[in-house]
């Protein structure tokens, strides 16, 4: 499959068709930050891939991160940027393209919400192995995987954005050789679409 365009995401943001996009961090993000599963204390850097218009940068800056924010698109980018701008806070927010973006030194984490389920599935081993060279040994991946149930799967379609992140597929892509899985069942978070994630806490091993 083609990935799809900077172009193609640039115009969800000019025409506001960004349908993902809460208005708001994700209450998930919030509750582990106030149940301390994420806390600065453990680690400051981490980064947040596909960040959209900032809202989980914005709130992880107040929570006390060193945050580095990604996301393909100038239209992103400067949301974001907007966002910290009038809020006070700090971070840095840079249009890059995950599949190639190399930091100067491994995060202590990363916090996964929209950038996987927006990536065609033909590159989720590509991205999975660029988060694994991201994240330090004993560092945390936090991350959502997109519920996308359609009819077009069983007939074999690929359909998205976003791309339906199969529980299965995500631990043959995320394998025990590399990340820590936690034991039982995860969490559902609703999404204002009608869709659903599954909020997971990996380690890197």
């Amino acid at each position: 499959m083609t990935q799809l365009s900077p172009n193609f995401w640039q115009e969800k943001f000019e025409t506001q068709q960004t349908g993902w996009d809460r208005g708001q961090a994700s209450p998930q993000l919030m509750r582990w930050l106030a149940d301390d599963v994420l806390n600065p204390r453990n680690g400051q850097r981490i980064a947040v891939p596909g960040c959209g218009k900032g809202w989980e940068v914005a709130a992880l800056s107040e929570a006390g991160f060193e945050v580095t924010g990604l996301d393909y698109t100038p239209a992103a980018v400067a949301e974001a940027q907007k966002r910290l701008r009038e809020a006070g806070l700090q971070a840095q927010v840079i249009q890059a393209d995950v599949l190639t973006y190399e930091p100067a030194q491994p995060f202590d984490a990363v916090y996964e919400q929209t950038c996987l389920c927006a990536l065609t599935p033909d590159a989720w081993i590509a991205y999975s192995q660029q988060l694994a060279r991201w994240i330090r040994p004993g560092g945390r991946l936090y991350v959502m995987f997109m519920q996308v149930s359609r009819p077009g799967s069983q007939q074999g379609l690929v359909e998205g954005p976003p791309f339906h992140c199969d529980i299965n597929a995500m631990h043959a892509l995320f394998d025990q050789r590399q990340w820590r899985w936690p034991t039982g069942p995860l969490t559902q978070v609703p999404h204002k679409n009608g869709l659903f994630e599954l909020a997971c806490v990996l380690e890197r091993i």
